[in-house]
This record gives C-alpha cells, sequence and structure tokens, in this order.
C-alpha cells in the first residue's frame, strides 16, 4: 500500500497530497533556511520517489530560486505559506513538514548547517513552554 500524505497552505487556497515515501528530514540551520522560514530553521521532509499532487490552488504556487545556488522554495501568493517544491531537475521532493494536514511517522534525522544557526538558537529547551498566549 502506497502510504499518502495531504497537506495545504495557511488561506486554505492551495491543496496537495503526497503518494509515496519520505527518506529523510532534516532540520536546516543554514542563513538560506533562516531566511525563507523566518524562524530558528527550516523542517523539510524529501524524498525521491514520492510524487506530489495538486489537489486545489495549482495556479496561486510561486517559486522562487536564490541566484546561483540550489536554494529554492514554493510558496502561496496569497497566504505565503511554504509548499512542496520539485527540485534537482524533478529528481528530488522536498515537503515543508508545517504544510502536512496528515500526521506522519518520521522523525528529523538531524539537524544540519549547525555552523549557521542563530545566535539566539541555544538551549531553546530551557524555555518556558506555555499551553497558549501569555496572559
Amino acid at each position: 500500500m502506497i502510504k499518502k500524505n495531504t497537506g495545504s497552505c495557511l488561506c486554505g487556497e492551495v491543496a496537495f497530497e503526497v503518494k509515496g515515501e519520505f527518506e529523510s528530514f532534516y532540520l536546516c540551520h543554514c542563513e538560506r533556511c533562516r531566511k525563507s522560514t523566518g524562524t530558528a530553521h527550516a523542517a523539510n521532509l524529501f524524498s525521491t520517489r514520492a510524487k506530489l499532487n495538486w489537489l486545489a490552488g495549482e495556479n496561486k504556487v510561486k517559486s522562487f530560486q536564490v541566484p546561483d545556488t540550489r536554494h529554492a522554495k514554493c510558496f502561496c501568493s496569497d497566504c505565503g505559506s511554504a509548499l512542496p517544491s520539485v527540485q534537482m531537475e524533478g529528481k528530488l521532493l522536498v515537503i515543508p513538514a508545517g504544510s502536512l494536514d496528515s500526521d506522519f511517522s518520521i522523525k528529523p534525522n538531524a539537524h544540519i548547517f549547525v555552523s549557521s544557526k542563530a545566535g539566539w538558537d541555544e538551549e531553546l529547551e530551557n524555555v518556558v513552554k506555555l499551553e497558549r498566549l501569555p496572559s
């Protein structure tokens, strides 16, 4: 049985499904990933075998590639949410983990490019954890 995961953007205009297994899951701390996510790291799933199928809003999917690099990002043109992208001339599917609506079982393989991580990205496990906005 082929594994199927579904996902969407924040505004709900774009929906997709991924058929197949994820081969790896990396948390990338490089400067480009921090810039493109606006946070401490990107959390991306990778597959060379899974297939991407747009269910809705494919016309809203925009892509950006940093010139002279392999760094690419797809996003919803309405809400800006990160979306899956097909890279390396169709050989690699990159899926932002937060874009998935369905649960998946793979855990991160590694933090990568940690030499580039933000200065404030230290000992975050020690920061106070709240169930909702502070009062």
